[in-house]
Formats: structure tokens, C-alpha cells, sequence
């Protein structure tokens, strides 16, 4: 198994391609090595000093470190971990921990705005992100702010602000109206 990595925007983290198949499909994000129970993937990586976050996509895996920890003394690892996981046979995620990342629900008078706000994230906003290897999902419609949970490499990205106000409020406010301002939520 060849295993590519590639950077991203945020220096904290690094996303690995293994070449098969991660999720069939959502994604999987795990912001902290307890979250990671129902996952036997995260759960290697998270055993290499230095990881704080692991994010589950499609065909990537986007790993997240401590500032205080070098790419270099880590990575290695890391692909020890993912290879270890495929190699053993065992799961990405365990039934009871199904994939999800997807959107929050939202009914309402604003059901129409928010299918709409989903649409655009859906088809221009997620395969961009995915892309460097994290997420965005809607989380929230209110009074014309949309609230985004950002997720993987998006999270704590120095650049994921200019990302949301500059990109994706812009592209919201251009095709839909009623959108004021776009915030993240944690």
C-alpha cells in the first residue's frame, strides 16, 4: 500500500490519501481521542504522540497535531497507523458509529432558504473544502446569519475567516437575498 500525503491550508494539518476507499460515505470528524471510540482508524492514529484531531472523508484522511510537535518525527507514524488499519481488515467505523457529516436539520418558516443554503454547500462549497481536507456544514439559519460547523482541516485553519467571510458568505449573499452574514460555530 502507497500511501500519498498532501499539505493543506491550515500547517496543523496533514491530509493522507491511502487509495482506497476511507467512507463510503459522509464523513467522520473527531476533535479529541474520546470521540474516536467508534472508529478503529482514529483510534491507531490517535495513539501516535502529538495527533489532536482526525478527520474521515471519502478517500482521505486529514490528521491534526499539537503546534509543539514536528511533521517529521510524527508522520511516520501516522502512516504506520493507517497501514496497520487496512492490513488488519478491521472497519473504518463500527455499526453503532455510522458516518454522518451532514447537514443539521432545520424546519421552520425558513425551510426554503435553508434547502437552498444546503444546495449551494452541497454542490460549490464541500468537494472545494474536501479538497484540503475538511468539511463545512450548515448548523443553523437565524434571522439572516447561517451558522457552519467547520470541520478537519477547515478547523482552526489561520485561513478558514477569510475563507467564510470572503468566500462562502459572499456566494451565499449573491444567490440568496436573505443572507446577511455567515458565522462558524464550534
Amino acid at each position: 500500500m502507497f500511501i500519498q500525503t498532501e499539505t493543506t491550508p491550515n500547517p496543523a494539518t496533514l491530509k493522507f490519501l491511502p487509495g482506497e476507499t476511507v467512507l463510503a460515505s459522509g464523513t467522520a470528524d473527531f476533535p479529541d481521542a474520546e470521540q474516536a471510540a467508534g472508529s478503529p482508524l482514529a483510534r491507531r492514529i490517535f495513539a501516535v504522540p502529538g495527533v489532536t484531531g482526525v478527520f474521515l472523508g471519502s478517500d482521505f484522511v486529514t490528521v491534526t497535531k499539537t503546534d509543539a510537535t514536528a511533521w517529521d518525527q510524527i508522520k511516520p507514524s501516522i502512516l504506520g497507523a493507517i497501514m496497520d488499519h487496512y492490513q488488519s481488515g478491521d472497519q473504518v467505523m463500527t455499526q453503532a458509529a455510522a458516518a454522518g457529516g451532514g447537514h443539521a436539520e432545520h424546519d421552520g418558516p425558513d425551510v426554503e432558504i435553508v434547502n437552498q443554503i444546503k444546495e449551494l454547500l452541497d454542490t460549490r462549497v464541500r468537494p472545494a473544502v474536501a479538497q484540503d481536507g475538511g468539511d463545512i456544514t450548515f448548523h443553523g439559519f437565524d434571522r439572516g446569519v447561517v451558522y457552519l460547523h467547520m470541520q478537519g482541516a477547515c478547523a482552526g485553519c489561520p485561513s478558514s475567516t477569510l475563507t467564510l467571510k470572503m468566500g462562502i458568505e459572499n456566494l451565499l449573499r449573491h444567490y440568496i437575498p436573505e443572507v446577511v452574514e455567515v458565522r462558524p460555530v464550534a
